[in-house]
């Protein structure tokens, strides 16, 4: 048994502790000091990334100097050392060379981490690349904006990760007012930005291109293809990222374009992560991150949509080449279909509840989220990038469709009725006018007797109706099913946090018979996380139809059981 380094082990980069361990090895998660983070916070994050890993590994901390690391490695006589993250690929790099381990020569150390050294090496290679300047001032970026003739433009920090400061301008003042901002801001890692990339725009379908490499030459591991959406404010953030299953035009091409852009950056053994653009002239490299990919993605979850996960297949690229190729005469085949759902905050929120957590297992290729209870208020900032995503969805089944309807609700919910997401709680609980609510049942109730045997829930008593009234309280009272409900919950609902409200609408469901129906009045509805729209969601979420009111019946969802 021998020890193998995990440098900054986190994100899916946690799944090589597993993998190690199935290897007859011994995993050694080596962690970074904190930088420029709260060292409280920065121990809070790493542990969360820990409480993730099922297997027992040793845990060591880097020094304050390199020698002081280098010689603690060293007495580990470690077999193997990996990057688990981006901030862990240029210590793994330094050691893996000093220490005589496989790995891609010192040299090529700039051109895998810094993202206008990996263009200039494109460059050099007579590859295709895009055109970019590093600038330490807003003059700087004005005069090569100039000089260029450019008009869309892209501006980075030269050292960071999951879109943190990249900002698309779509003029040269979008330009001055970004750069402004980003300069007075640091990147992902917590370091002032003093210098900042501004790239020529490529447009075109954005792809992720995951490949790993044994003794120089790379093999495909995963491809996936996904949608970002442009803020006001100019940032880029995440919509989806969904499997390429089956290639398309141009992909074929990107593939041989990205084994291209893995030997032009030297990479002789371990992973790429590269991001990809197709436009009208063909693929072009965004840039490289020589890990594996993110999201914090199971390995259960990759290899159900591709048949292998990252990790295992980039550890078969250094510990067993036979193995590594045979995979790459296989033909990339993967027999799943996936995509990841990130929703994005509209607003910086005061969250109390997650009420879709009571949604989310009925979807049908729900596979796993990021959403957590919450305990106490906990603050969600506006989205910018990958890193305030508030919230993850995986979704995987063999049938593509299945994963596209689940796509859409979610996106929907996102748009229409975000308090589902994440509820503030803020319904407002003015005074409830009991003589009206009462007044608009009864008129429910007179439209509604055809249907057969009913049911109100009610907080409101109503007198001289021959239909079952029930209270909260006595819920459980309830046996069978019914041919109609009428839920009016309000006085209940104000007391209830949306994470309960929801959950009791959707057992309330299960009391209908097939083909019964369900009526939600205002007086319910306007108590419920996202108001009316929230109520349909529910529905739609709970396999129930909504139903065309009928002319003359207002201010009420009606549902019908499938």
């Amino acid at each position: 048994m021998r020890n193998i380094i995990v440098v900054d082990c986190i994100s899916s980069g946690t799944n090589y502790i597993e993998d190690i361990v199935n290897r007859g090895h011994k995993p050694v998660i080596l962690e970074l000091q904190s930088g420029e983070m709260n060292v409280d916070e920065y121990k809070q994050k790493m542990q969360s990334n820990y409480d993730r890993v099922g297997y027992d590994y040793d845990l060591v901390f880097e020094k304050d100097t390199y020698e002081g690391t280098v010689e603690m490695i060293r007495e580990l006589d470690p077999l193997l050392i990996v990057a688990g993250s981006e901030r862990g690929v240029i210590l793994t790099s330094r050691l893996s060379n000093d220490l005589g381990l496989l790995g891609t020569p010192i040299e090529n150390l700039d051109a895998m981490t810094l993202k206008d050294k990996m263009h200039e090496r494109l460059a050099e290679e007579g590859l295709r690349h895009i055109r970019g300047k590093v600038v330490s001032s807003v003059d700087e970026a004005v005069e090569f904006y100039e000089s260029e003739s450019l008009n869309e433009v892209v501006i980075k920090p030269i050292y960071s990760f999951c879109s943190v400061g990249v900002r698309i301008c779509l003029d040269k003042e979008e330009m001055i007012d970004s750069l402004k901002e980003i300069f007075n801001k640091n990147n992902a890692y917590g370091d002032a930005n003093t210098e900042l990339l501004v790239q020529e725009r490529i447009n075109g379908e954005e792809y992720i291109v995951n490949t790993t490499s044994c003794e120089g030459i790379p093999r495909l591991i995963s491809m996936w293809k996904y949608e970002k959406i442009k803020t006001s404010e100019g940032a880029i953030v995440y919509d989806t990222i969904k499997s390429v299953k089956r290639l398309t035009l141009g992909e074929a091409e990107m593939v041989e374009y990205a084994y291209d852009v893995v030997q032009a950056i030297g990479i002789e053994h371990g992973p790429v992560h590269g991001e990809f653009r197709i436009d009208e002239k063909g693929p072009v490299l965004i840039e490289v991150n020589c890990r594996p990919a993110g999201l914090s993605m199971a390995s259960e979850y990759l290899d159900m949509i591709f048949a292998q996960h990252d990790t295992d297949s980039i550890l078969d690229s250094y510990l067993n080449p036979e193995r590594f190729n045979e995979q790459r005469k296989q033909p990339y085949n993967p027999p799943g279909n996936g995509t990841v759902k990130l929703f994005i905050a509209p607003e910086d929120i005061l969250a109390k509840s997650v009420p879709i957590l009571n949604m989310t297992s009925n979807l049908n290729s729900y596979y796993d989220s990021t959403l957590h209870n919450i305990n106490e208020t906990e603050l969600f900032v506006k989205t910018e990038d990958l890193n305030t995503t508030c919230g993850v969805v995986f979704l995987a089944s063999n049938d593509p469709n299945a994963v596209n309807e689940d796509v859409e609700f979610l996106r929907s919910v996102e748009k229409n009725a975000f308090e589902l997401i994440l509820s503030d709680e803020s319904v407002e609980t003015d005074s409830i006018n009991e003589e009206k609510i009462v007044d608009e049942l009864r008129k429910i109730i007179k439209s509604v007797e055809k249907y057969g045997h009913g049911l109100i829930m009610t907080d409101q008593e109503i007198d001289d109706v021959n239909v079952l009234q029930i209270t909260l309280e006595n819920v459980y009272r309830l046996h069978g099913h019914f041919d109609y409900i009428i839920v009016n919950l309000n006085k209940s609902l104000i007391d209830m946090d949306d994470e309960h409200a929801v959950k009791l609408i959707i057992d309330l469901f299960s009391y209908i018979k097939i083909g019964g129906v369900v009526f939600i009045p205002k007086s319910t509805y306007d108590y419920l996380p996202g108001g009316r729209k929230g109520v349909e969601a529910i529905i739609k979420n709970s396999d129930f139809n909504i139903e065309v009111p009928p002319f003359g019946f207002k201010n009420a969802v009606i549902a019908s059981k499938n």
